[in-house]
């Protein structure tokens, strides 16, 4: 197995550079193909616009035209000098919609964490989440804060032996192949219900060539899963988090597992996560 198609959702954001910088590092990695989505917020400006606006409203459509294209040279220009197989897309309608299409096609998706402090890093409401959960395809997200040094040296594989754990851990084989070291994480106490111990995962993962350890974090009252996890990733060092994403639609909300609100929120490295 081995990622051959690559999604790279860009936008206005100041984020965009360094998502795309990876995305590439990826593709000449895997020799791989890299789709360049541009989708942005354009729904958020209509409220603003009366029928009668039709100034403001062509103004705004320009401002829009002249961000697209300025996105769509400075990513043409980064995947030639990458010497990649690229293309650029730039689909009308909504935003997530349009993501999750393209997304269907892609071995991986590379996304950007949400910068509260950033509005042009603003898609639409649960963007991250609904492509995550309803595009049936792994998304490798980016933080918004730091620099993204190294990817995959170091990984930290979450482990609850649940269908999304399990499913992450086979999207991630063709980045965790090149690590150097990976950690198989359970945050609580071994589980004595039947259910595939991170011995069983190591032993797994041995047979597609890759040494892994195991160990399992106390969960403490007082700090949620997710913490604990993520506490777990900056004592080891770790440059990647594998996990499974927990949620699902109620009354046209996204309601997230806890951890995997934590880890979207709060994440210090790159995440790697499958529903």
């Amino acid at each position: 197995m081995s990622y051959k198609t690559l999604l790279v959702h860009l936008d206005d954001s100041p984020h965009c550079t360094a998502r795309t910088t990876v995305a590439l590092d990826l593709a000449r990695r895997y020799n791989a193909h890299l789709i360049g989505l541009y989708t942005v917020c354009r729904e958020i400006f209509q409220p603003l616009c009366r029928p009668s606006d039709s100034v403001r409203l062509d103004m705004l459509e320009t401002q829009y035209a002249e961000r697209r294209e300025q996105a769509q040279a400075a990513f043409i220009d980064a995947a030639q000098r990458a010497a990649c197989s690229f293309e650029w897309r730039a689909p009308p309608g909504p935003a997530v919609a349009a993501a999750v299409l393209s997304a269907r096609h892609a071995d991986l998706i590379v996304l950007g964490q949400l910068d509260p402090h950033e509005p042009s890093n603003y898609i639409a409401r649960h963007f991250i989440e609904d492509v995550l959960m309803t595009s049936g395809r792994p998304a490798l997200i980016l933080p918004y804060a730091g620099q993204v040094k190294t990817l995959g040296e170091n990984v930290v594989i979450a482990w609850d032996a649940s269908r999304e754990a399990a499913r992450a851990l086979t999207d991630a084989l063709p980045l965790i192949r090149r690590a150097r070291f990976v950690t198989i994480e359970t945050v609580g106490r071994q589980r004595d219900d039947g259910r595939l111990p991170p011995i069983d995962v190591a032993a797994f993962l041995e047979r597609h060539q890759i040494q892994a350890s195991f160990s399992t974090t106390p969960h403490i009252a007082a700090i949620s899963a997710g913490t604990t996890l993520l506490n777990r990733v900056a004592d080891l060092h770790a440059d990647l988090l594998v996990m499974g994403a927990y949620g699902h639609s109620r009354a046209q909300e996204r309601v997230l597992g806890g951890s995997t609100r934590t880890v979207l929120e709060s994440m210090t490295v790159p995440v790697l996560m499958s529903h």
